[in-house]
């Protein structure tokens, strides 16, 4: 059987692996418009920042390395123009001489993956303008990084790229801005926690203007300064990350269905409406475990995964891809984000009737070195309990929380079935109660009405008008504000009424619960806890 792939960086290259391995009698041929196969295009960010030190490193598998290992047959700089699916033939242009090729096929594989986003502005062009996709993007700012060239640099996106290439341009001493257009960075994080992450990024020296749009790129001759919506702002570089499109034009005209954006349409196996071609990686649409819609998931670990199914099929299985549940992590100065699942927000879209709680928990033992905080969102459905998401923030590793979760929604888990998990405990590792754990333990608790709050979204859109605010720290902590020592409070507090509408604040939200259940106990109904305490929220000071 004779199989073409088109495209050679994750999808492809898997697709073609795999199917050496399991099948050597197969003819396998690679087309791909670029010089480089099978580059690690994640590793970029870590790249600029001089953590990646040498540009080899980039490059997992080269197109005569990768031939050997596999006995696939590897074409670069060759670019798929056309489709004819009733000859079974892809017209591609030889980049290097100009020359049209005819390839054949029994089964053919489309991972194109995806570009970056050009948009139409003054300026694009102008020396100075960095895109983050292909090891030259990466090699190329580092080069003029360590040249001098640069000392003031604007990233344009805040998704998880433009943010570790923030992070990286940070570390080289370059005066980073990131400028997105939308409310908030980071697309898939709810409000609150997206602030907390600009907060975050403010204090180690990198400024986020979000809402705000890119107009132009001024210079002359080169890079000077950005305007946008808000400002005009002196940079030496603009390095662009507002986002991808499919490389799927070439399908214009040739029967295969694409969706609005752009992407291929493919089943549960991977195929396209022609049985004999099939899809894979960022250039297709795959299901949404938890709410069965079609979502772009253009992450390299769905590539993968997605691939490796994709040769599977093709070899004679029948092997369907559940799909994804919207899992990300990245690495932002002194703080990992990861998240999973809906947001609160989608949730309420989808149907659901969600449930939500903020925690702040011991990442590990509270005296073991390095210990530090988990911030925890995790999201259920308040009829059924079944888990719909999580987001988390950290020094430590975020990661293994999320993935807990990951695993819960796959296998459609409810909190019941979280809430005794036999996880890992040392003290250098977790907590005796692992965090995550923990935070469930607390929706409980909020689901029964033991525990009466305002979440930090609530916080942030007034919910606290007409209380009064109480100081509930561990020692004083809130200025201006009346403090409560927990093991004071042995009956009715002087010059507070029972109905009193009162708003208990401590570091990080537990202390809070202690001081309310105890009110409670003496008469008190009207107490709420902020959810994160002070550690989690911005303190409002009137």
């Amino acid at each position: 059987m004779k199989v073409l792939i088109i495209g050679g960086v994750a999808a492809g290259t898997k697709v073609a692996a795999k199917l050496k391995r399991e099948n050597r009698d197969h003819e396998v041929v690679i087309i791909t418009k670029s010089k480089d196969i099978s580059y690690a295009g994640c590793g970029l960010p870590y790249y600029v920042g001089n953590i990646i030190k040498d540009q080899g490193q980039l490059i997992v598998n080269t197109p005569e390395k990768f031939a050997k290992l596999t006995g696939a047959e590897v074409h670069t700089e060759t670019e798929a123009i056309a489709l004819d699916r009733a000859n079974k033939t892809v017209k591609a242009l030889d980049l290097k001489t100009n020359e049209e090729k005819i390839y054949t096929y029994d089964k053919l594989v489309i991972a194109t993956g995806a570009r970056p986003f050009v948009p139409n502005l003054e300026g694009i062009d102008l020396p100075g303008v960095y895109f983050m996709r292909t090891p030259e993007d990466a090699i190329n700012l580092r080069a003029d990084i360590e040249a001098g060239k640069i000392k003031r640099a604007a990233v344009i996106g805040g998704g998880y790229i433009g943010l570790e290439v923030a992070e990286n341009l940070a570390l080289q001493d370059v005066k980073t801005t990131v400028i997105e257009m939308a409310p908030n960075i980071l697309t898939g994080f709810d409000r609150e926690f997206a602030e907390f992450a600009e907060n975050h990024l403010a204090d180690h020296g990198i400024m986020v203007f979000s809402n705000t749009k890119l107009e132009a790129i001024l210079g002359e001759g080169k890079v000077e300064k950005i305007q946008t919506s808000r400002r005009a702002m002196k940079v030496d570089a603009v390095i662009m990350s507002a986002g991808i499109r499919p490389n799927t034009e070439f399908l214009k005209d040739s029967g295969i269905e694409l969706n609005p954006n752009g992407t291929v349409k493919v089943n549960e196996y991977m195929q396209t409406n022609d049985e004999d071609i099939y899809a894979a990686g960022d250039c297709v649409f795959v299901k949404n475990i938890i709410t069965g819609k079609d979502v772009w998931a253009p992450m390299g670990s769905t590539a993968n995964m997605e691939g490796r199914i994709v040769a599977r099929n093709i070899n004679g299985e029948k092997v369907a891809y559940k799909g994804v549940v919207g899992t990300a992590v990245a690495k932002l100065p002194g703080l990992n984000v990861g998240r999973t699942g809906l947001t609160e927000k989608a949730a309420k879209e989808a149907g659901f009737n969600p449930i939500s709680v903020v925690t702040v928990a011991d990442d590990k033992a509270h005296y073991y070195a390095g210990a530090s905080n988990f911030f925890i969102k995790l999201i259920a459905d308040k009829d059924t309990l079944k888990v719909l998401g999580l987001q988390v923030m950290g020094s430590g590793a975020v990661d293994k929380v999320v993935d807990v979760v990951v695993t819960a929604i796959s296998m459609g888990a409810t909190l019941h079935d979280l809430e005794d998990l036999d996880l890992a405990y040392a003290p250098p590792f977790s907590t005796a109660i692992h965090p995550l754990v923990h935070t469930v333990n607390v929706m409980f608790n909020k689901l029964k009405g033991a525990y009466e709050t305002i979440t930090p979204e609530e916080y942030m859109n007034g919910a606290a008008e007409g209380y009064t605010v109480l100081d509930a720290c561990l020692v004083p902590t809130l200025e201006g504000k009346e403090y409560l020592d927990l093991p004071t409070i042995t009956g009715k507090l002087p010059n507070h009424d029972l109905d009193e509408k009162m708003l208990l604040i401590c570091n990080k939200g537990k202390r809070a619960y202690m001081v309310q259940n105890r009110l409670k106990y003496y008469g008190y109904t009207n107490t709420k806890v902020l959810e994160g305490g002070e550690k989690f929220n911005p303190i409002n000071e009137d």
